[in-house]
């Protein structure tokens, strides 16, 4: 941004976050909407409620002031918050009740959180924020160097820091942060944390500008759906692919793992115990600022979720129509067919311009085209063609895989487990080695079983030409 005179006094006039602060009410907007919304992290509140917050808050500071501070009622403020020219407050309806609710906007956050700044603190730590920017730089440095041998040589720094703070512990030396670092470093985690339900509203806020953009085009659109839905779908894509985007969907599924906030729990429950934490007064709040991450990134995605749903009711609204069109135009059709049925037009009833149809006739279809077959000629010449017993491509061994499951059942249901050994010892083999393979086959692919790597069997046969054969393998096991 170009920090100049008109550049700031444009900002001046039309940015809702100055314009409260140059407002008349200013502080009582602030302190309300502070208390409301930012203190108690509430997302939206119905108007009702608030309306009756703001009266309890007005009649106080009329008894301090004098009845005529704030002359108006309180619903007539919250007119005047959530107008065109102001935009302090969001008024919205949901689709499961029938009051109004109010939110707050991010530009009356970002407001809201200037002023805090302005308090002065009594304790304001620089050593972890400094650590904090030193430990981004490595990062950056570290996950942008292309050259192998450098990260190589980081981790191996990293390697025997981490080895030298083990050999430290294990002699005794357990070093521990002084209790200004303690406190220097959970302010900072309290600053981060309440930014980020910040991002998180300015990020909603982003998706729902995205939808209204949507209603508005739909609304007014008179081209086709295909394009319409390009256009939308293209717009979100975008938003989702911004830097703002893709950090948001990382966080979300960082913040939706569940072991991950296990552990977030755990180190902020150890954290909070501290006595160095616990005499800082930390808000209660924090200690269920993920619970409040959460929420607010639901928020964010039912935003997403409105998108979708907009999407397909206007494709519902659009298939109606077309159907009705449709429906429309085949009773028009009708309805002149039978009103002309007894008296016809005379004349031509239906031109069709020869160049604005192309009529194909069946019989200019090809007919059915026969294949010529391939003439196979052997280079072999005739006397030195030798004559093949072509029996030995029948006589080839087949395993009937049934029988051999009915033998594995049948064994198991005597027993709860028994070795191939055995079993090929009840129903000896019949065709040698192909059918000790299928049980194999059917020990890894049909049945429960257990390999018993030190132990070895033997099996032994006799093929069909009378010659004992034998076979060793590691001990199978069948299991009920």
């Amino acid at each position: 941004m170009n920090f100049d005179f008109a550049t700031l006094k444009l900002l001046k006039d039309n940015h809702p976050a100055w314009r409260l602060l140059c407002a008349e009410h200013a502080p009582l907007i602030a302190s309300f909407l502070y208390r409301t919304f930012l203190k108690s992290n509430i997302r939206s509140i119905s108007e009702p409620d608030l309306v009756e917050r703001l009266e309890d808050e007005l009649f106080e500071i009329r008894q301090a002031l004098g009845a005529k501070s704030f002359p108006k009622n309180a619903r007539f403020y919250l007119t005047e918050w959530t107008a065109a020219d102001k935009r302090w407050l969001r008024k919205f309806y949901k689709s499961d009740s029938d009051d109004a609710f109010f939110d707050l906007t991010p530009h009356t956050e970002k407001a809201i959180s200037w002023l805090q700044s302005l308090q002065e603190r009594s304790f304001v730590g620089t050593e972890s924020r400094l650590l904090t920017v030193f430990e981004l730089l490595k990062q950056i440095s570290q996950g942008s160097e292309t050259d192998p041998t450098v990260r190589i040589v980081e981790l191996q720094k990293r390697r025997d820091q981490i080895d030298t703070e083990i050999e430290q512990l294990k002699s005794g030396i357990v070093p521990l942060l002084e209790d200004s670092a303690v406190r220097d470093r959970f302010q900072q985690f309290v600053g981060v944390s309440r930014e980020l339900l910040t991002d998180f509203r300015e990020v909603e806020q982003n998706f729902r500008s995205l939808d209204r953009q949507t209603r508005e085009k739909i609304a007014l659109w008179d081209g086709s759906k295909g394009t319409l839905i390009d256009e939308i779908m293209g717009e979100r894509d975008s938003i989702a692919g911004s830097d703002q985007g893709r950090s948001f969907h990382a966080f979300w599924d960082f913040l939706m793992s569940s072991s991950r906030q296990e552990e977030f729990a755990q180190l902020l429950e150890r954290v909070l115990a501290l006595p160095a934490v616990a005499q800082s007064n930390p808000d209660s709040r924090t200690r269920r600022i993920h619970h409040d991450w959460l929420e607010a990134g639901s928020d964010t995605q039912r935003t997403v979720a409105q998108l979708s749903s907009q999407l397909r009711r206007f494709l519902d609204d659009m298939t109606l129509l077309e159907n009705r069109r449709i429906s429309e135009l085949l009773r028009s059709i009708e309805a002149r067919a039978i009103k002309f049925r007894n008296n016809p037009p005379k004349g031509d009833i239906f031109k069709v311009r020869s160049d604005s149809a192309n009529i194909e006739l069946p019989m200019a279809k090809l007919l059915y085209k026969v294949k010529v077959k391939v003439k196979l000629k052997s280079a072999l010449p005739k006397e030195e063609i030798v004559e093949v017993d072509p029996s030995a491509l029948f006589s080839q061994v087949v395993i009937d895989k049934a029988v051999l499951k009915r033998n594995v059942r049948m064994a198991l249901q005597e027993r709860s487990t028994i070795p191939l050994s055995e079993l090929v010892q009840l129903h000896p083999l019949e065709k040698g080695l192909a059918e000790l393979i299928a049980y194999f086959q059917l020990a890894t692919d049909s049945f429960k079983h257990i390999v018993d790597a030190d132990c070895v069997d033997i099996t032994r046969w006799c093929d069909e030409y009378g010659t004992e054969r034998e076979a060793s393998y590691t001990r199978i096991v069948f299991v009920r």
